[in-house]
């Protein structure tokens, strides 16, 4: 592959919120997943594995991760006597690692700044927390996406098998990207873990760590939507 080729579909990669529900063919995703093994690894351990989901099992996992978020929302919002209800399983975050809370000083402004670009591009107001909720809601429908799959990794590895497993998705979304098929992480999955365990026999000690939608675009004016992307933040030499 050329150079240009590569930066090409580098930059044609991007996080869809909104699929058609038309399924990707077994032997595209076969050709997806044998690329993706091809990812380098720590000392070749290739400490993470994969549930993926399609049909009428991803139908349940979508009623069932809907049902954890419409049950989170009094919580998320801070609501009087959210704590409390927090003890009844079905919203309380029950994921492997947290997901809610602030993001370092440093890093917030970037997270802020995505976040009000996708906003005003879907023309949902800042105090609009009914719209914000809504969209925020698609995450677990999985933006409609036909294919859908949760990344787990070894806990007695991290963080490289952490860093192993972030490898070996952006080579499998770059090699869906390359066949046509779209793609979007979706990291709020890892907030509930019991969805996923009532489905399947995760081995033990792998923890999940993110979800990623799988196949192809709509014609939704959400798609149009482009995050920026600075470059590369490069430690200054001491001398």
């Amino acid at each position: 592959m050329l150079a240009d080729d590569f930066a090409d579909l580098v930059r044609a990669r991007r996080s869809v919120r909104s699929f058609r529900p038309d399924p990707i063919g077994e032997d595209v995703l076969a050709a997806i997943f044998d690329d993706a093994r091809h990812a380098p690894s720590w000392s070749n351990t290739r400490g993470y594995c994969v549930a993926v989901a399609t049909g009428e099992q991803l139908d349940r996992l979508r009623a069932a991760y809907l049902a954890a978020f419409d049950a989170s929302l009094d919580l998320q919002h801070r609501r009087p006597g959210a704590l409390l209800k927090a003890v009844l399983p079905s919203g309380r975050p029950d994921g492997d690692f947290k997901t809610w809370g602030k993001y370092p000083e440093d890093l917030r402004p970037r997270s802020v700044k995505v976040g009000v670009g996708l906003y005003k591009h879907l023309g949902i107001a800042r105090g609009d927390r009914e719209a914000r909720d809504a969209q925020a809601r698609k995450n677990c429908e999985f933006f409609g996406a036909p294919t859908v799959l949760w990344l787990f990794v070894h806990e007695e590895l991290l963080p490289f098998s952490a860093q192993d497993g972030g490898l070996m998705l952006q080579t499998l979304m770059l090699a869906a990207q390359a066949r046509g098929v779209a793609s979007c992480p979706l990291g709020v999955l890892t907030t509930w873990r019991h969805p996923i365990d009532a489905e399947f026999e995760v081995p033990a000690h792998y923890k999940l760590i993110t979800g990623l939608a799988l196949g192809y675009a709509s014609d939704d004016s959400v798609n149009d939507f482009r995050a920026e992307h600075p470059p590369l933040v490069r430690v200054p030499s001491r001398r």
